[in-house]
């Protein structure tokens, strides 16, 4: 075999931020000064997320 096929464990899920201009210049100094892109950064927060119920649902459903 020729080509190295990449078997992808994960389905890819296209999003479309609208960010102001402040959050989009943070964004683009984090990502100048760590050297990674702006796709791995937001991912990388997004598993920070906790997977148990929030405080604002607790909240909501109090």
């Amino acid at each position: 075999m020729t080509r190295h096929m990449v078997k992808k464990s994960w389905a890819v899920k296209r999003l479309t931020l609208n960010l102001t201009t402040e959050e989009t210049r943070k964004l683009e100094n984090y990502c100048a000064k760590t050297g990674r892109t702006a796709t791995d950064v937001v991912r990388e927060l997004i598993r920070r997320l906790p997977e148990e119920e929030s405080v604002l649902e607790r909240r909501l459903s109090s």
